[in-house]
């Protein structure tokens, strides 16, 4: 049984920025490094590794770089914004089943690159899943969003007004989080109502960032987690999901487009944990684009159908809310690694160390991108 038998005992982060100079090898091994020491483990004590297969190094690279011992497992995960809770908690599954001792997960990215982005070379002709979407105008994730939130605007009369709530949210969060780009940086919601409509009804402010950085974590069992250094996070339970009649980031052909992959994760994700939605102190929702918190926060049980942009508006995201949310600024507001840097603000949360900290926090939701097959986990002090 994985329930409390691994942890997470160290979490690194580079600088984050529009624009880097270091490569992605060069960001990797930087938040790896950093999150060893975090933990006071050596290199070459790693002996598992999971990453994303949209990572562009390879695992032999950062192992030999940073003088890693003998890998005994390593894995990759795919679906982007999906991916993360995934490659944690199949790291998890091999320290709990003692296939290996201490695992490293990371993220690196350098989106500030125009041409690291994933539409950035739309074909011409198309013969895969995406010929159902791309002859639309459907080029880019948000495009395919937008269609997801204007759906749900038409069913359950979710306005602008009540989106922007995520967006303002986040953002306040970002301004007291000195990591963040957004520092310094304050939004209102007349800003947000006047900001450049990127796919309506989603405008700039609903966007996640271009930005470059990485983060990692380091993972090992909860036996050996009490004799280092730093308080470990347990990993509570873990599940990844996958809906009948899934289609990458638009579900539009499904039985129901507003059910997403997040309800098939979440249902198995509940049946393995002793704590439920209603014994979370604060969540970390995958947010490339503002509506997928909405889309989570009722997948995963925390708001009835249709109930998301009321909840959002009357405060229960931001503190003292029912579930702060986000709580570092998010892919909106901090940074934008695919959801690495909301699990290791979940870390820093149940450690009462992060910058924005919740009072009391000792059991954390992270959910990945509603939008594809994705993972998530609870993690409990």
């Amino acid at each position: 049984m994985l329930k409390d038998r691994s942890a997470i005992v160290g979490v690194g982060c580079t600088a984050f920025a529009k624009n880097l100079a270091e490569s992605e090898l060069e960001l990797a091994c930087g938040a790896i490094k950093a999150a060893l020491d975090d933990a006071g483990i050596a290199p070459r004590e790693v002996d598992a590794v999971a990453s994303f297969t949209q990572e562009e190094t390879p695992e032999f690279e950062i192992a030999r770089n940073l003088g890693f011992g003998e890998l005994h497992a390593f894995s990759q995960v795919a679906h982007g914004g999906g991916a993360i809770c995934g490659a944690v908690g199949q790291a998890a599954v091999a320290v709990a089943a003692g296939v290996a001792r201490t695992a490293v997960v990371w993220r690196a990215r350098k989106r500030g690159d125009p041409s690291k982005r994933q539409w950035a070379a739309v074909r011409a002709r198309v013969s895969d899943h995406w010929k159902w979407s791309r002859p639309h105008g459907l080029l880019r994730p948000v495009d395919e969003v937008a269609v997801l939130a204007r759906r749900y605007m038409h069913e359950y009369g979710l306005t602008r007004e009540q989106l922007a709530s995520v967006a303002l949210t986040q953002r306040a969060y970002a301004n007291a989080n000195p990591g963040a780009l957004m520092r310094g940086r304050p939004l209102d919601l007349e800003s947000y109502m006047a900001g450049r409509m990127i796919s309506d009804p989603l405008c700039i402010f609903d966007n996640c960032l271009e930005s470059d950085g990485a983060a990692a974590i380091v993972l090992t069992s909860t036996e050996r987690a009490r004799d280092l250094c730093r308080p470990p996070v347990l990993i509570h339970a873990f599940s990844q999901g996958m809906s009948r009649q899934h289609q990458l980031m638009s579900d539009y052909h499904g039985a129901d487009p507003l059910r997403s992959s997040s309800w098939a994760t979440a249902a198995n994700l509940w049946r393995q944990s002793d704590i439920g939605p209603d014994g979370l102190d604060v969540a970390q929702i995958y947010d490339a684009f503002s509506p997928m918190v909405l889309f989570c926060l009722e997948a995963y049980g925390v708001c009835a159908r249709g109930e998301a942009g009321a909840f959002a508006a009357a405060g229960e995201l931001g503190p003292g809310g029912r579930l702060p949310t986000n709580t570092s600024g998010g892919s909106l507001s901090e940074v934008y690694l695919h959801g690495a840097n909301l699990l290791v603000e979940a870390v820093r949360q149940l450690r009462g160390e992060a910058a924005t900290q919740i009072e009391g926090a000792r059991a954390c939701l992270v959910a990945t991108c509603d939008s594809t097959p994705n993972g998530a986990l609870i993690l409990r002090r």
